[in-house]
């Protein structure tokens, strides 16, 4: 396992790097499925816009302005945090940086980096806006494509998302939470997806609202790219072990083409630290699972990535406007709902029943995509795929 970028370079290369220990590996690969999702996204507002689904909106906006004391300010302070945490990292020794989530949580930084980038950012700034004043400021009509606000709606997806999902793991984690707080509020572990999901998908919605993007062409677009982001996503919960692993497994391997770590792995040096001591290890990310479990995230990361394929390969073949999106809600709920059989969650008390908050989700999905699916179709009176 692999919590940081660290441990992996030390590993695979032999080198070690001190300021890798702050790119948490589950981090690294959520950036990465943003990356890919919005390259996909992108992609396919493109495609829709030329087929002439999709139109462009005017915004109105002002040309021609000097740097304002709130532009300067603010490029200031991001290029003073950068500086004084980030560049920080590298002069300061490694009894202050050893333990990357205290550092920045700390107040330890370098006053001198951080009020140098902070002035090397305000002044990019003002020299930016005065490559581009005018003597009178002028008002002008630009018009932007739903294809143009792929970037908005990334942020989006990723403020709303991130903070969905903490949310729903704290809901999960009721119990614990109200134990120690801010170890859940603090780590950058413990993210339920549908948390993220739920959340993310509001913000998006009223931002599409707003600026007048068909709803269904751009559920249909996104679609392809959340699956195939929430399998790579699920590749950093593999390689940090993020506690996302299935149940007890010590069940010997029964098939010789299979790794015996995708039958039963006992997650070693885990970024949860959760499990026995590692005989002869020493300092952080020292522990390891008692017996192998199943590694689900990995299960997750084939079966999401075969159904982005048929996702990807439907997507010019249904026709009607939304049903895309309402195969996705089916294949993801699906899929999430079998893998919850086998994996360890909290369970809830439901009218006698125990289920996952992720089975009870999943179930609500895999409805609601066959409930789309069967309206759209009554009300176009076509069956949604091409023939």
């Amino acid at each position: 396992m692999y919590p940081n970028l660290y441990y992996a370079f030390k590993d695979l290369f032999g080198l070690e790097i001190g300021p890798l220990r702050f790119i948490n590996s589950f981090g690294f690969f959520v950036a990465i499925a943003f990356f890919v999702a919005a390259a996909l996204l992108t992609s396919e507002l493109k495609r829709k816009s030329k087929l002439g689904l999709l139109q462009p909106t005017e915004d109105t906006v002002t040309v021609g302005e000097p740097a304002s004391t709130t532009d300067l300010l603010l490029n200031f302070l991001l290029g003073f945090v950068l500086g004084y945490k980030i560049l920080g990292m590298f002069f300061l020794g490694p009894e202050i940086t050893a333990d990357p989530q205290a550092y920045i949580f700390s107040g330890a930084g370098s006053w001198p980096l951080g009020l140098l980038l902070g002035g090397v950012f305000a002044f990019l700034k003002w020299r930016e806006k005065q490559k581009t004043r005018l003597e009178k400021p002028e008002k002008r009509k630009v018009r932007l494509w739903p294809q143009d606000r792929v970037g908005e709606i990334t942020l989006l997806a990723l403020v709303f998302g991130l903070l969905g999902a903490k949310l729903f793991d704290i809901f999960e984690n009721w119990s614990e939470f109200l134990k120690r707080p801010m170890d859940f509020i603090l780590s950058g572990g413990g993210l339920t997806f549908y948390g993220g999901l739920i959340c993310a998908t509001i913000a998006i919605i009223i931002f599409a609202r707003k600026h007048k993007i068909p709803l269904r062409h751009l559920a249909d677009s996104l679609a392809p790219a959340l699956m195939i982001a929430y399998a790579i996503g699920r590749i950093g919960c593999q390689v940090a072990g993020d506690g996302d692993w299935g149940i007890a497994n010590t069940d010997p391997n029964p098939f010789s083409w299979l790794p015996d770590w995708a039958w039963s792995y006992n997650y070693p040096h885990n970024v949860n630290e959760v499990g026995v001591p590692i005989p002869g290890c020493e300092g952080r990310y020292c522990a390891q699972l008692p017996v192998g479990h199943y590694p689900t995230p990995f299960y997750e990361t084939v079966a999401c990535t075969l159904l982005f394929g048929l996702l990807w390969a439907f997507r010019k073949r249904l026709k009607t406007p939304g049903s895309l999106f309402a195969l996705y809600l089916i294949l993801n709920g699906l899929e999430r709902f079998f893998i919850e059989k086998i994996r360890v969650n909290n369970r809830l008390n439901f009218l006698g029943f125990q289920p996952t908050q992720a089975e009870v989700i999943s179930t609500c999905l895999v409805i609601i995509g066959i409930g789309l699916w069967i309206y759209l179709s009554k009300k176009n009176g076509v069956q949604p795929v091409a023939r």
